[in-house]
């Protein structure tokens, strides 16, 4: 008979590097399983992809005991691997932070084709071309031209926002002036009383 399924977790975890502290003992403790047992687990079956983070899921069963199934490293994590980047661009595609070849975007999408839904290679390495050009790492012969391109026009256009703002500031202060300038006139107050009582 099969167990009873109680939980289903999903962490990500430095490769070999598994300790009952948190986060995992965070996350795991509620669930009423041996934490050192699975760090023990963890660690054996990932020992040889150490210094890579790997998504894990867990099932935990009514029993208390557990399975788990290693996952392929996140795709912006292998991009930043491959790029030599601690992090991508904070404005995307508009800011050029690396630039990958299509041998690295294609063992990237080798590493990933296991846990994908695409049936290529080919379709693997559109998805992460896509996930790359997100984080700001162009992709030499393929888009390498046309981001190099979109990030002169973006600082471009960066520039006149900013000097639309310094000269509406400058608007604003001049309106302000000219505002403060300005002297209340005694009866007109008046007069328009006068007409409200008409």
């Amino acid at each position: 008979m099969a167990k009873e399924v109680v939980k289903k977790i999903k962490l990500q975890i430095p490769a070999g590097k598994a300790t009952p502290a948190p986060p995992v003992g965070t996350v795991l403790g509620p669930a009423g399983i041996n934490l050192g047992e699975f760090c023990t687990k963890f660690n054996d079956a990932s020992k040889d992809k150490m210094g890579d983070v790997l998504p894990v899921e867990i099932t935990v069963y009514a029993d208390r005991t557990f399975d788990f199934v290693l996952k392929t490293p996140p795709a912006p994590f292998l991009i930043k691997k491959f790029a030599k980047i601690q992090k991508g661009s904070p404005k995307g595609a508009n800011e050029v932070v690396a630039t990958l070849t299509l041998d690295d975007i294609r063992k990237i999408a080798e590493i990933k084709m296991p846990d994908s839904n695409a049936y290529d290679i080919e379709a693997v390495m559109k998805s992460i071309e896509g996930t790359a050009r997100n984080m700001g790492v162009a992709v030499k012969g393929v888009n390498d031209a046309e981001l190099a391109e979109q990030q002169k026009e973006a600082a471009v256009a960066e520039a006149e926002a900013a000097k639309r703002e310094a000269e509406l500031e400058e608007m604003e202060a001049e309106a302000k002036e000219e505002h403060s300038a300005e002297v209340e006139v005694i009866g007109e107050k008046e007069e328009t009383e006068e007409n409200t009582e008409e």
